[in-house]
């Protein structure tokens, strides 16, 4: 008896570290001209995870440009055409990525701080909202009331948990992108950085009128805590 004990115990603990095997999310180390940024994956959007993940293993980002910021909304990035591209010089279109299905979530995912999400091209030209395969923008957005929240949800919709509800009034975000880009990650680390990258002056196009630089990507492998 104690042997089928001890062997369903042993069973459940292999079970479970399966379970928690399966919800590690690759984090990526990136590195700018403003400082480090550490971005979290999610699973539960795989086409996106495993594309952006071969575009960082490919050195496709080391060299891009922030092109786009707008403070208390996003900051945007991943235009391939912008690496080595003179300040000086218009921003081309990007039209060399490809792009990516739709895996909208709203049920898990929203436009809070920090939310890692993909660009696309607008509805009149994009009805299906497919992804770019290389822009993404982080969210920064501003605090919302639970009014803000209930006028929302009744313009586009969608119906927050009380959790998403908490995140946009205590943590803030974009709440107006949701049900339209997929969101697929988060911000971990460097809040201070990105609030920096917010705050640089920028043109009538909402473009740096210094660029911030993609130095580099790669996946980062957390320190383990000592005990």
């Amino acid at each position: 008896m104690k042997r089928m004990l001890l062997l369903l115990l042993l069973c459940m603990l292999v079970h479970n570290q399966g379970l928690w095997a399966q919800e590690e999310r690759t984090q990526v180390l990136v590195e700018t001209s403003k400082g480090k940024l550490v971005l979290e994956l999610y699973n539960e959007t795989p086409k996106h995870r495993d594309n952006f993940l071969r575009m960082v293993e490919s050195k496709a980002y080391d060299g891009v440009v922030f092109h786009r910021v707008i403070r208390e909304f996003v900051v945007q990035g991943g235009n391939l055409n912008s690496k080595g591209l003179g300040r000086e010089q218009e921003l081309p279109d990007d039209s060399i990525s490809g792009v990516i299905p739709a895996e909208i979530m709203t049920d898990l995912f929203v436009h809070e701080r920090g939310a890692l999400a993909a660009a696309r091209q607008s509805d009149e030209v994009n009805p299906g909202r497919v992804s770019s395969a290389s822009q993404f923008y982080i969210v920064t957005g501003k605090y919302h009331t639970a009014f803000d929240l209930e006028e929302i949800m009744s313009q586009n919709g969608i119906k927050y948990t009380e959790a998403q509800k908490e995140g946009y009034m205590m943590r803030g975000g974009t709440p107006s992108l949701d049900g339209a880009y997929t969101v697929f990650g988060r911000l971990i680390e460097g809040w201070k950085v990105i609030d920096k990258i917010q705050r640089v002056e920028t043109d009538e196009v909402d473009r740096p009128i210094k660029d911030i630089v993609i130095k580099s990507m790669s996946i980062y492998i957390p320190k383990k805590k000592k005990k």
